[in-house]
């Protein structure tokens, strides 16, 4: 199986314009076909722009919406998958979500994030509730999240546990949490033995500034294409064959003791048990705080 040459695109488009982000997403589409990729990652909202405040009502879009179209005769148009991020509208509720549209144009994956980030995300979006979401393209798995998702452990040990070999994450990272792409990203890559395709947006919209830095991290820890700070298309490979070695020999997803971990789903940040249980003594429904089942 050939590796998946795969391009980040490090943009914010036109903030406000679908128009606009389109025609961008079409131009780098072909940019990224030209060099030989299967894949184009793009950012966080990438066709509605991230800063648009309370045009999101106005912009969203069904899951089969008009974006959703375009976007698919971009794919089929240059033969390669696209995953973009766009506010999705279910009825009443609006979705912060990503979308994996195949080359065919086939709709492959759509995820809605499910950690929400700051007071304008929690304003006009609803959480998502499935953690796990995966298609399959060119022999890999392919997993999504979105932004502030990577950031929590359990959530990429969750795509870990289920196969994903690539995770995708359009973000929309901003200053000051550079770190999290340079340090967080790659540190996910390892400990969870997958690459990472970490794709965020560059400069200033609105009240936020964005960080760049765009990377795809390999299961060593080592981010294997890294941009800048400004506007940029880069490119990495995913080779089926190096994860499958790699995972061979690092220990650390056969190692796990998940029986030590229970205290993590038990108990909330401040101690105290959602189903009850005293957080200094055994639950009433008599498992052992340090993990063990009373017999």
């Amino acid at each position: 199986m050939p590796p998946l040459r795969t391009a980040l695109l490090q943009s914010s488009g036109r903030p406000g314009s679908v128009a606009g982000n389109l025609l961008a997403l079409d131009e780098a589409a072909a940019r990224a076909a030209d060099a030989g990729a299967g894949l184009l990652v793009c950012p966080e909202m990438f066709l509605t722009g991230y800063a648009i405040g309370d045009r999101v009502p106005q912009l969203a879009e069904p899951v089969d919406g008009p974006g959703a179209a375009a976007v698919a005769g971009i794919a089929v148009r240059h033969g390669l998958a696209v995953l973009y991020g766009y506010p999705e509208r279910d009825g009443e509720r609006i979705f912060n979500t990503a979308q994996l549209i195949g080359p065919d144009g086939t709709r492959l994956a759509n995820y809605r994030k499910t950690h929400l980030f700051g007071g304008f995300e929690r304003e006009w979006f609803t959480p998502g509730e499935l953690p796990v979401v995966q298609a399959e393209l060119a022999g890999l798995r392919i997993g999504i999240m979105i932004c502030y998702d990577v950031e929590f452990p359990e959530n990429v040990r969750s795509h870990a546990l289920a196969g994903t070999d690539l995770l995708l994450v359009p973000t929309a990272q901003m200053h000051p949490f550079h770190f999290v792409a340079e340090s967080v990203v790659p540190v996910r890559a390892f400990e969870n033995q997958m690459y990472v395709a970490y794709v965020n947006r560059t400069g200033h919209e609105g009240e936020f500034e964005f960080v760049g830095l765009s990377c795809l991290a390999g299961p060593e820890g080592a981010a294997r294409a890294r941009a800048g700070r400004g506007e940029e298309l880069v490119f990495g490979e995913v080779d089926g064959e190096l994860l499958r070695a790699s995972r061979a020999a690092n220990p650390y997803l056969r190692d796990r003791a998940p029986g030590l971990y229970t205290a993590l789903v038990r108990a909330d940040p401040h101690g105290a048990d959602p189903h009850g249980a005293d957080p200094h003594g055994a639950d009433p429904h008599g498992a052992d705080p340090h993990g063990a089942e009373h017999a």
